[in-house]
């Protein structure tokens, strides 16, 4: 099963006990609005130099990228939180994917706007073996042109899901990334970007694999 034959499934799965009626017809505005707007064709894209960060990992400890990069290429997944069971699916895949990507001498890491204390939870829940990182108040997902507001009619929804995102972030923004996965080459340009207003549609992390044998193959020449 692909990953987003997995995603499809859980779509259909019957709604969460709290659903309203009217909350469908938000998320559809929500999405709609997102993709109108935009903002994930303004967002970095392959040929862009991407910007270097400096992020705490679930523990606390400081990632530089520029650390990383000088081990090989970055494969960053930028996620909603451990709250979006869509999201949880996607690192899952991800983590099925782990040896195929270090294999090809790269480096995985997530990157979510939640505190450091529910990406441990990301981790363990998820059963990842690859760093989750922490850009609280999006600095880095903005940098990257993917970090964007949630509107009023949709907050209410959080909060009556019992996920409202001051909570889960320890910041008062209301903003989340936009899915999105990108490699990173050693020289810093990005290789392949994946932007996803409509959080129910992710790439498959098989799409790597090409990206991450070319910039190889470059590199040995």
């Amino acid at each position: 099963m692909t990953l987003q034959d997995e995603l499809n499934a859980y779509k259909a799965k019957p709604a969460h006990p709290n659903m309203r009626p009217e909350f469908g017809a938000i998320f559809g505005r929500t999405i709609s609005g997102l993709i109108a707007s935009g903002q994930a064709e303004r967002a970095l894209k392959a040929g862009d130099l991407a910007p270097p960060f400096e992020l705490p990992d679930e523990d606390g400890t400081l990632v530089s990228s520029t650390a990383l990069l000088e081990r090989g290429p970055l494969v960053l997944s930028f996620y909603r939180g451990v709250w979006c069971p869509f999201c949880n699916i996607e690192m899952k895949a991800l983590q099925a994917a782990l040896g195929e990507i270090e294999a090809r001498g790269a480096t995985l890491v997530a990157i979510s706007q939640q505190t450091l204390a529910n990406n441990r939870k990301s981790r363990r829940d998820n059963d990842l073996h690859f760093p989750v990182l922490s850009d609280k108040g999006g600095d880095v997902g903005a940098a990257f042109g993917i970090r964007w507001v949630i509107p009023d009619e949709m907050r209410e929804v959080h909060r009556q899901l019992g996920g409202p995102m001051p909570a889960f972030n320890g910041e008062e923004s209301w903003t989340l990334p936009m899915p999105a996965r990108y490699v990173v080459g050693q020289d810093g340009v990005i290789a392949y970007a994946e932007i996803n207003p409509d959080y129910t549609k992710r790439p498959e992390p098989s799409d790597l694999f090409p990206v991450l044998d070319h910039l190889r193959e470059r590199a040995a020449t």
